[in-house]
């Protein structure tokens, strides 16, 4: 039990140590992330409809 509790002191203390990031880098973090998915979204959907597009040309239906 007493390993334990060390453990969880030791957690603590290095808790303390770790330098938080402010409100503002993560809001600003949050919307690269979110934009970029986006983007990445749209890339992807036109790639898809650019395939599905072709694969009809290619393999029509009956």
């Amino acid at each position: 039990m007493a390993k334990a509790v060390d453990f969880i002191k030791e957690c603590g203390a290095e808790l303390k140590k770790v330098v938080w990031p402010t409100k503002d880098d993560v809001i600003s973090s949050v919307k690269v992330v979110v934009i970029s998915s986006i983007v990445i979204a749209v890339i992807l959907g036109a790639f898809d409809l650019l395939f599905s597009a072709g694969m009809g040309l290619l393999f029509p239906a009956a």
